[in-house]
């Protein structure tokens, strides 16, 4: 019982980002970073305005799945205020997590922890990554 609950609560989260992002837009006068997942056609533009090291503000556009646009919205919560490096460790535990490797500091995510089930569809790992792979070349950049 406690694991569709579980269940339940994985699907309500993902369909509530998924159907109105938070972030999602375009940051004026900041470079985008553009990505794409050939394998299924997401497509997301990435526009990140620092502050020194730190992530003022955060958005993103394109077109994707549920599991890429939920992923983006989700990821875009969980680093606006954190450093360079806080994010960079964010999107590597991110990574790990959707590849099915467990850590404690997986709720530091916020509801980004919620894509952990990810790691049960391989085919869909691309889809979850897209943003933060996106958010890692926007920090290269920066």
């Amino acid at each position: 019982m406690a694991l569709s609950r579980l269940d339940s609560l994985y699907m309500a989260v993902v369909a509530d980002h998924s159907k109105s992002p938070h972030h999602h837009g375009v940051l004026e006068g900041v470079e985008a970073i553009q990505l794409n997942n050939p394998t299924c056609g997401d497509v997301i533009a990435l526009t990140v305005k620092f502050d020194g090291d730190v992530i003022e503000d955060i958005a993103f556009a394109g077109e994707g799945c549920t599991i890429s646009t939920a992923s983006s919205s989700m990821m875009t919560d969980a680093v606006i205020g954190k450093t360079k490096a806080e994010a960079l460790d964010m999107a590597e535990l991110f990574s790990q997590m959707v590849q099915g490797q467990t850590d404690d500091r997986q709720k530091d995510l916020g509801d980004a922890a919620f894509m952990a089930g990810v790691s049960k569809f391989p085919q869909r790992i691309k889809c979850a990554t897209l943003a933060w792979n996106a958010l890692r070349k926007s920090i290269e950049r920066s």
